[in-house]
């Protein structure tokens, strides 16, 4: 009864105030998108903070790498510097409202996430024409990379990579939450949330959860209404499903607390009903949602370099047959 009693006190606040989520999209084309040392130039003159990582010598592959939620490019400074020394040429950036990038805390969108990402596959391409390119999204960066591959001018690439991505869509949700959701954003899309209070293990790597709560860089209080554009997002990734046919490896851990096992399993289920041979999951039993720093990270970071290699059908962790097992076994 509470909760009911809230909602209606909402609904009435909505009336009074007529807010609505908000969308901060780029702003008009001026310029062509430009590849810098350490910025990602857009078309609308945003200055993307740019990270790279790169073997010592002519590179045999190159990964572009899309953080999560909160965070920012600086998440792959491990599994990038590994990649490098496996001659694989490495790149990530802050998107918008992330990191050092434009307009901290605030959604862009997601047709500006996507235009962003078809613009810099576009650059790599450009300086490495004879390597073949893969994406590789964590969490919302995921999100992004399955929705981009079902645009008609996202450039060709060799593969994508999906880890832990984010694919908690509405439809997956009880109704008190959608409920709850689009009332706040609706009533109050200002109102900042710390995520204090909600007791979740994102990884089992305290140490780099520690670093985490001390860099500055990293959002710790995010907007309602940010909260809304990435459930849109959600919503666009999982309803992608049928749409993904190229070359994917998803990465999953079992004792993930963000994503819920549910609305992931559900993807599977539709994902792989097409062209399943050009599609490889992978399930770590004790992988959490960051899987590339949790503890076990590298057996993940080996697993990438040996689908990018060879595509094989058995990837050195055997995260693969764990998938496998519980497909056949009828728990997806």
């Amino acid at each position: 009864m509470k909760l009911r009693y809230f909602l209606i006190a909402l609904l009435l606040l909505i009336t009074l105030s007529g807010c609505m989520p908000m969308i901060h999209p780029p702003g008009a084309k001026s310029n062509s998108a430009q590849l810098g040392e350490a910025i990602f130039l857009t078309e609308d003159g945003a200055s993307l903070p740019l990270r790279h990582w790169l073997p010592k010598i002519e590179p045999r592959a190159v990964i572009i790498a899309l953080h999560g939620f909160n965070d920012y490019s600086r998440f792959f400074d491990k599994p990038g510097e590994y990649f490098s020394k496996q001659g694989i040429a490495c790149f990530a950036y802050d998107q918008r409202g992330f990191g050092m990038a434009p307009k901290r805390g605030l959604w862009a969108g997601g047709e500006a996430y996507t235009k962003d990402l078809q613009a810099l596959v576009r650059l790599v391409k450009q300086r490495y024409p004879k390597r073949p390119v893969y994406l590789l999204g964590e969490s919302m960066g995921g999100a992004i990379v399955m929705t981009s591959m079902s645009q008609a001018d996202m450039p060709k690439v060799a593969g994508i990579i999906l880890a832990a991505p984010a694919l908690w869509a509405r439809s997956t949700m009880p109704w008190y939450q959608t409920s709850l959701l689009w009332t706040l954003a609706h009533s109050l899309p200002w109102l900042t949330l710390t995520g204090e209070g909600v007791h979740v293990v994102p990884s089992d790597n305290i140490e780099m959860l520690r670093a985490l709560g001390r860099d500055p860089w990293v959002i710790k209080a995010t907007r309602i209404e940010t909260v809304y554009g990435l459930t849109d997002l959600m919503d666009a990734a999982f309803n992608s499903a049928t749409s993904l046919h190229g070359n994917t490896l998803m990465l999953y851990g079992e004792k993930d607390e963000i994503i819920p096992k549910e609305p992931t399993y559900a993807f599977l289920q539709q994902f792989l009903q097409a062209d399943a041979a050009k599609k490889t999951v992978a399930i770590y039993p004790h992988g959490y949602h960051m899987l590339l720093r949790d503890l076990e990270a590298p057996t993940a970071w080996k697993d990438i370099v040996a689908w990018i290699n060879a595509s094989p059908d058995k990837l050195p962790s055997g995260a693969d047959n764990r998938a496998r097992e519980l497909l056949s076994g009828g728990l997806m």
